[in-house]
């Protein structure tokens, strides 16, 4: 084959096309509420006429910051896909929002077919496995741009639910019970401190065993974000939560407020769960602060559920048939004047 002028200036359109056309062969049944294929222009979604009363369109973007960093170094880049989805459905869900599509932007400096693949799999899995529309997304070559073998990657996506339904500060009142449901580990938030930590500050290799990790190092780092859409659905439909947080960069002690009314306060009781081994690595050697880690990692928890009293039987029996851990671990109650919007009690770290 002849190589034409642009894939000598480092872009491959054919393998562009070729990724394109392998990932049509995975996407499975056609959504019947997608208009068009793969590979348009643009994705087109048809909303149903009578779907809901006074239908809100629910918008989020994210990414999976310098996480992509171990992925590309390491080459475990199977479940940064994940990583993507999650970060951005996760969002959605905190709105009161169910996921109905997602697209993805993927930008690297060249196209090497086996690592895209990877990556385009995993976001298509994760997609897949919370019943969310894979809609389009976009591959971008950009010689010159980003060094060899590494990449970053940008997510959409797009959720629906009735004006009535949405989740506002509002609806959350004193004396509701905060629901955590444990992360998977880090999720992809923190991860320029931890590469500080354990790269720089100590020199740790990807394949080293630490005390009391069950994995190697990387593979501890690179456990994918977890997905919530599929736990937390029903406990929307059936309107058992009165607010949701979900719990990325800047931990409990700056995510939990963004669902709180003025001069409420959440107290979590640190002892009522266990925190992965990693976080206690990470304070230890970093030599953290409480605070430094509760406003950096998520500190075993991934979400936090604000649920009435009256709903709470309800909601721990709906988690308990869909075999989901959690644990009860806090309160909201009223914020005294100059008192912290996030109170930590109780336990050590």
């Amino acid at each position: 084959m002849v190589e034409n002028a642009y894939e000598k200036a480092g872009v491959n359109i054919t393998a562009g096309e070729e990724l394109v056309a392998d990932l049509k062969q995975k996407l499975g049944a056609p959504d019947p509420h997608v208009l068009g294929g793969l590979g348009s222009f643009a994705g087109c979604y048809q909303l149903s006429k009578d779907q809901l009363d006074q239908p809100v369109l629910v918008a989020g973007s994210d990414g999976v910051g310098t996480k992509v960093l171990l992925a590309a170094q390491s080459g475990q880049v199977e479940t940064i896909g994940q990583d993507l989805v999650a970060m951005c459905v996760n969002d959605l869900l905190a709105q009161g929002a169910l996921p109905l599509f997602f697209l993805d932007y993927l930008a690297l400096s060249h196209l090497e077919k086996n690592q895209v693949q990877k990556i385009l799999n995993g976001i298509l899995k994760a997609c897949q496995a919370q019943s969310i529309t894979l809609l389009g997304g976009e591959t971008a070559e950009m010689p010159g741009i980003y060094q060899k073998h590494h990449f970053d990657l940008a997510g959409f996506a797009v959720g629906l639910t009735a004006k009535r339904d949405l989740l506002q500060a509002k609806n959350v009142h004193n004396g509701d019970y905060l629901i955590g449901l444990p992360s998977s580990g880090l999720h992809s938030n923190g991860y320029s401190l931890v590469r500080k930590i354990l790269f720089e500050d100590h020199d740790f290799q990807f394949d080293d065993q630490l005390a009391g990790l069950n994995d190697s190092l990387i593979e501890e780092l690179m456990q994918p974000t977890r997905l919530y859409v599929n736990v937390i659905r029903p406990l929307l439909k059936q309107k058992l939560v009165s607010g949701i947080a979900h719990i990325t960069g800047g931990g409990l002690l700056d995510n939990v407020p963004r669902m709180l009314q003025d001069q409420q306060q959440a107290e979590f009781k640190l002892d009522s769960w266990e925190k992965p081994a990693i976080f206690k690595i990470l304070a230890e050697l970093g030599k953290l602060s409480q605070t430094d880690c509760y406003e950096t990692f998520n500190m075993g928890i991934g979400m936090v559920l604000a649920v009435s009293p009256n709903n709470y039987a309800r909601v721990v029996a709906e988690l308990e048939q869909q075999k989901e851990t959690y644990f009860k671990i806090g309160k909201v109650k009223k914020r005294e004047k100059d008192a912290p919007v996030v109170y930590l009690s109780g336990g050590s770290r």
